[in-house]
């Protein structure tokens, strides 16, 4: 054979050679990523039990779900750049104080990602509940969160009773749901 007919077959070599080693690069290093990725639980249906957390809470402290189990609880998830969120945590404050006597426990999520601007907002909207800082977006994402702001009621036995994503705050519908909880005894 000739030098002519001998390169060409030398670079349709290396080419493929390249291809290869390319993609064998890409599929080394993008394996261990896809291993080392948590299993992502499905999110949280209406009747499952509540997952449990514990996170830090804006004020100090940390706040566990189990540690009110016995109570009905409301979960508000919100965020410092949604403005929605602001006059939501305001209500929940009005609802809170209305029905603490009767078992009602409020806990706020935040969601951000930036978690001194949600502490900075923690300070300046100071509510009559705990607003904890969710750093690992661990919580929002068992419950499935994909809008804001979302709430999530739970009942006395820790079943999620209740959820709703609700752009326009609460509505009367919503403290319907609570009193029925509050009334349900354990």
């Amino acid at each position: 054979m000739s030098n002519r007919t001998q390169r060409p077959a030398i670079y349709r070599y290396l080419k493929e050679l390249l291809v290869i080693r390319c993609f064998a690069r890409f599929f080394l290093l993008a394996l261990p990523l896809v291993l080392v990725q948590p299993a992502m639980a499905a999110a949280t249906a209406v009747g499952e039990l509540a997952p449990d957390f514990a996170l830090p809470a804006a004020s100090g402290g940390n706040v566990r779900l189990s540690e009110h189990r016995g109570e009905v609880v409301l979960l508000a998830f919100w965020s410092s750049r949604c403005s929605v969120c602001a006059a939501q945590l305001a209500l929940l404050g009005d609802l809170q104080t209305t029905y603490r006597s009767a078992g009602l426990v409020t806990l706020a999520v935040s969601v951000d990602d930036d978690m001194s601007r949600a502490a900075r907002f923690a300070h300046a909207h100071p509510v009559r509940f705990p607003m904890l800082l969710d750093l690992r977006k661990g919580v929002s994402r068992a419950y499935g969160i994909e809008r804001l702001p979302t709430t999530v009621l739970i009942d006395r036995r820790g079943r999620v009773r209740f959820l709703q994503s609700d752009d326009h705050g609460i509505d009367n519908s919503y403290v319907a749901q609570v009193r029925e909880l509050l009334d349900d005894p354990l």
